[in-house]
C-alpha cells in the first residue's frame, strides 16, 4: 500500500518536500517504517533515529502498528479540542495575538487573577551550533496536532490545579523578527494563590515538550533548526 507521510522542520528540509510516498505492506510497525524510509530516502536516514512519529495526531512508539488510512507524520523532537469545561483560547497563528482580547475572553465574574507568560524573539543566542546573532526566527507547526496538544495541556492543568479555570495558549508561526511575540500562555482563577503561577509555568514548559512546533534561528552567516531534547512517548497522549 502507498503511504503519504508528512514531514516537518529538518526532515522536510532534508527531503526538500513536505510529503514523501512509500510503498509498504500493512499493518507494519513504526520501526519498520523508519527502516523503509532510510532505504528509500537515504538523505533522511541521519535524522530518523531521533525523529518522532505521529499516527493520527498521536505520538507513536516503534511498536505501534500502522493501519490502512492512518495519517502519518514525522518530525524532530519539539523544542486543541472538545470537552473543555472552562473558557479557553488556543491558536497557531502568523498574526500577533491581541493580548487584551484574550484576557477579556478568559474573564468571568468569578475570575480575580490571570497570570501569563509571554515569549519573544531575542537578538543573541549563546547556544552551541546556533548563530551568535539572530536576525529573525522562522516557526513551523503541525497545526492540527498542535491544536489537539494544546487542549491536552489544558486538561493536564485542570487535573493538577482544579481551581484554575480559563486557559489560553498561543504559538506564532512564520517569520518573527526581534522583539516579536513567539508564545503566550495564560491561566485564570478566582485568586492569585490558587495555582495560576505554577499552572502558567507548567503550560509553557509542556508546550515546549509535546506541541509539534519548530523554529529556525537565522543569523547573518548561517541558519539552524533548533531541536528539543525531550522525546514524547505514547504516555504523553
Amino acid at each position: 500500500m502507498t503511504l503519504q507521510i508528512r514531514l516537518f522542520a529538518t526532515l522536510k528540509e532534508h527531503a526538500n518536500a513536505s510529503h514523501i510516498s512509500l510503498d509498504m505492506p500493512l499493518p507494519s510497525s513504526v520501526a519498520q517504517l523508519r527502516q523503509t524510509i532510510a532505504t528509500h530516502y537515504p538523505q533522511l536516514a541521519p535524522a530518523l533515529p531521533s525523529a518522532l512519529v505521529a499516527i493520527n495526531k498521536a505520538f507513536a512508539s516503534d511498536q505501534t502498528l500502522i493501519q490502512p488510512g492512518d495519517e502519518i507524520a514525522i518530525f524532530p523532537p519539539v523544542s486543541g479540542g472538545a470537552d473543555l469545561p472552562h473558557p479557553t483560547y488556543f491558536a497557531i497563528s502568523a498574526d500577533p495575538p491581541n493580548l487584551n482580547a484574550i484576557h477579556q475572553h478568559l474573564l468571568r465574574p468569578d475570575i480575580g487573577a490571570i497570570v501569563s507568560f509571554t515569549g519573544s524573539v531575542r537578538g543573541q543566542t549563546q547556544r552551541e551550533g546556533l548563530p551568535p546573532q539572530t536576525l529573525y526566527l522562522e516557526y513551523e507547526a503541525y497545526n492540527e496536532m498542535a491544536e489537539a496538544k494544546m487542549a491536552q495541556i489544558a486538561h493536564e492543568i485542570w487535573e493538577r490545579w482544579p481551581t484554575v479555570k480559563g486557559i489560553a495558549i498561543v504559538q506564532r508561526i512564520g517569520r518573527l523578527d526581534i522583539g516579536d511575540i513567539t508564545t503566550f500562555v495564560a491561566c485564570a482563577s478566582g485568586h492569585r494563590d490558587q495555582g495560576v503561577f505554577d499552572a502558567a509555568r507548567y503550560g509553557i514548559d509542556r508546550l515546549k515538550e509535546i506541541v509539534p512546533v519548530w523554529k529556525k534561528e537565522v543569523g547573518p552567516n548561517k541558519s539552524a533548526w533548533v531541536e528539543g531534547h525531550y522525546h514524547p512517548t505514547e504516555t504523553d497522549n
